[in-house]
């Protein structure tokens, strides 16, 4: 039985079937951000079986058009968007090679609330952004939907840069109303989001032989729950890359040198392990030792983090390291670099306005020298302060003797709460549900405010199912959700087929 056979039994009983039906589909085609090529070629042979015609964009962004229902010709074009790509995490003792393989889709309850929840098997799910995919697709395919003319604008690499949507100018699809399908709290209706900017910190040392009288260790973080370094940053969870740097620190060890660092893996996941191989003194270890634990201890305490796990190991050899001076300056740098909420949003209670995730760390050994670098990612909601936070950061790389630079600068989406298709859609949701939306702006970054930059002219609103756990093994969405965003989704197309909005 194929993966996609598989995954279709698990999800066999769900409403809304076509929805179901698709996104397992979808969730059985690798699709990693910047290597889409097989999602792709799996979209285009889906829809040039159904007879959809569609045009793709040198980047890989697919437009679909999609025809009316009957005597709905003349209503406004709308819509749909969502992208393609998919944060790929895993937990170290799952076999996954996430450029070739599918997900491993799983029914089950969920351990803190009991309600059916689809999730990965010790994966990433990919519901993020398939699931809007497959709403889309769904709304598209499915007779008994009325809807005016539709455009599916699948979008590429959303979440290692947002390249597709940076490609795209204001011919790449003609409809200027847009449903963004890639929130995550069913009973919101989202109108803004942060913008972002990736700041990289490198540096090169020479390595040295370590001499006689010295003891190889490895200091390891583990077991942090991680998670979206937009959604999450607010609830306090631990930093693997700055709990390492705690603990270095907190040992007291002064003769100590760096042969070796790596810490996250993707830059919009909050990391969830880090380790270091150190060159210590022979009678050091013990003062790891107790720094570990109390730094567990600690930690555990301040983020509710229960099954983190900070232990020191001996290792057989190390040869090279860098210097004392060069290890001090590293760690110092990780000690300073902002880490988490930098500031509230000042008009609307509870919204993180700016926040930083030190995101990534690795090391590579090239001939003589070590190469580190760092990678973190910074989101605010106002330019004033995204400008401000990077020059802290860039301040921190200089005084530590680093090199910095920035890229995959994008905008925030300011909200717009006169929008017309806002309107619509709250009287919509409370008339289906007998209960008002929650109308938010959010701290992570969606694809609207770059389209909203590029194309011009739109009016967007974003809306979806509840995904718990985003960018980590724990993502979850759950069943109940996505029956009531896509019946939500379907009261709103049938509203403006007939609005004239």
């Amino acid at each position: 039985m194929s993966l996609h056979e598989k995954n279709l039994s698990v999800v066999e009983s769900l409403e809304p079937k076509g929805v179901w039906r698709y996104f397992a589909g979808i969730a059985s085609v690798s699709r990693p951000s910047k290597h889409e090529e097989k999602i792709r070629k799996h979209l285009r042979d889906l829809l040039d079986s159904i007879s959809l015609s569609y045009q793709e964009d040198g980047v890989g962004n697919i437009v679909v058009a999609v025809p009316a229902s009957p005597g709905k010709e003349k209503a406004p074009l709308i819509v749909l968007q969502a992208h393609v790509d998919m944060v790929c995490e895993k937990n170290n003792d799952v076999d996954h090679d996430f450029d070739n393989d599918g997900i491993h889709l799983v029914c089950a309850d969920d351990a803190d609330n009991g309600k059916r929840i689809v999730r990965g098997t010790g994966t990433t799910l990919g519901a993020d952004n398939g699931m809007g995919v497959a709403m889309a697709l769904a709304a598209a395919t499915d007779s008994s939907v009325v809807h005016g003319p539709l455009e599916l604008l699948f979008t590429v690499d959303e979440e290692a840069g947002m390249t597709g949507a940076k490609a795209l100018v204001p011919n790449s699809f003609k409809g200027r109303i847009l449903l963004n399908l890639d929130s995550e709290e069913h009973d919101e209706l989202c109108i803004g989001c942060a913008g972002g900017c990736d700041t990289n910190l490198s540096f090169n040392e020479a390595l040295e032989a370590v001499g006689n009288g010295v003891q190889a260790i490895r200091v390891s973080v583990t077991g942090l729950r991680g998670g979206h370094s937009g959604c999450d940053i607010h609830e306090g969870r631990g930093n693997a890359i700055k709990l390492l740097a705690r603990t270095i620190t907190l040992s007291g060890a002064v003769d100590l040198r760096l042969a070796e660092v790596t810490g996250g893996s993707k830059r919009n996941a909050i990391p969830r392990e880090a380790s270091a191989t150190l060159a210590v003194s022979s009678g050091d270890l013990a003062k790891f030792q107790a720094a570990a634990a109390r730094v567990q201890r600690e930690a555990s305490e301040e983020s509710c983090e229960s099954k983190l796990d900070i232990t020191i190991s001996t290792v057989a050899a190390c040869p090279q390291a860098i210097s004392v001076a060069a290890t001090k300056r590293f760690i110092d740098l990780l000690t300073v670099l902002p880490s988490g909420v930098l500031g509230m949003h000042p008009k609307v209670p509870g919204l993180v306005e700016t926040s930083n995730n030190i995101s990534t760390v690795t090391s590579q050994s090239q001939d003589t020298q070590l190469k580190v670098s760092i990678g973190t990612l910074t989101r605010s909601s106002s330019e004033s302060r995204k400008r401000e936070a990077l020059a802290l950061i860039a301040t921190a790389g200089r005084l530590t003797g680093v090199q910095v630079s920035n890229d995959n600068d994008y905008p925030g989406w300011a909200p717009n709460a006169d929008s017309r298709v806002l309107g619509i859609c709250q009287r919509i949701y409370e008339s289906e549900f007998n209960e008002k939306p929650h109308v938010s702006s959010i701290h992570a970054g969606l694809e609207c405010g770059i389209i909203g930059e590029q194309v011009g002219q739109m009016d967007m609103v974003s809306f979806g199912p509840t995904i718990l756990g985003a960018h980590s093994p724990d993502e979850r969405v759950f069943v109940d959700s996505v029956g009531k965003s896509y019946r939500f989704l379907v009261a709103v197309l049938a509203e403006l087929a007939g609005s004239g909005a």
